[in-house]
């Protein structure tokens, strides 16, 4: 099966997932606002703690560009909800438990973890714009920086 990539430009794919608050929710849900939505392969593993912990200390600026964090993996409801608790998390997470949304961003596949080779969430983060256009991907991304890549992305933007 020939691996999906979303390019800037194209149109982001819609969901329809549960979220942490037990509410359902669709890429309209976000409109108007840009969406940084990003995928994690699980709760309470140390690089996806380090990301989600690195989007909620930088939250109130990226709010005030404008945009909403979304992060998405297979965990229950009820591992969103601990993991939230645990650390302090202020970012909306949603339950992708048969990981089709993750398979539709082209994020779900073969990776490699310590030279062996498994299938998993490939972690990745979607730009999206205030209209459902993705403006960035950023595939196979590394914990330590993103933050500040996907804020310096955010400012370029206001700035044009």
């Amino acid at each position: 099966m020939e691996k999906i990539k979303l390019n800037p430009g194209d149109k982001a794919v819609d969901f329809k997932l549960i979220g942490d608050d037990e509410k359902e929710y669709t890429l309209d849900d976000f409109k108007g606002k840009k969406l940084i939505l990003y995928f994690y392969p699980k709760d309470n593993t140390s690089g996806c703690t380090r990301e989600a912990v690195g989007f909620t200390e930088h939250l109130e600026e990226i709010e005030s560009l404008n945009a909403k964090v979304v992060g998405i993996s297979p965990d229950s409801i009820t591992s969103h909800k601990k993991f939230k608790e645990k650390h302090g998390l202020k970012i909306l997470l949603l339950s992708d438990p048969d990981k089709k949304v993750a398979e539709s961003y082209g994020v779900y596949g073969e990776k490699k973890m310590y030279g062996k080779v498994t299938k998993g969430i490939i972690r990745s983060t979607f730009i999206i714009d205030e209209n459902g256009i993705i403006l960035k991907p950023f595939y196979n991304v590394k914990v330590n920086g993103h933050v500040e890549k996907v804020i310096e992305f955010l400012k370029g933007l206001n700035n044009e």
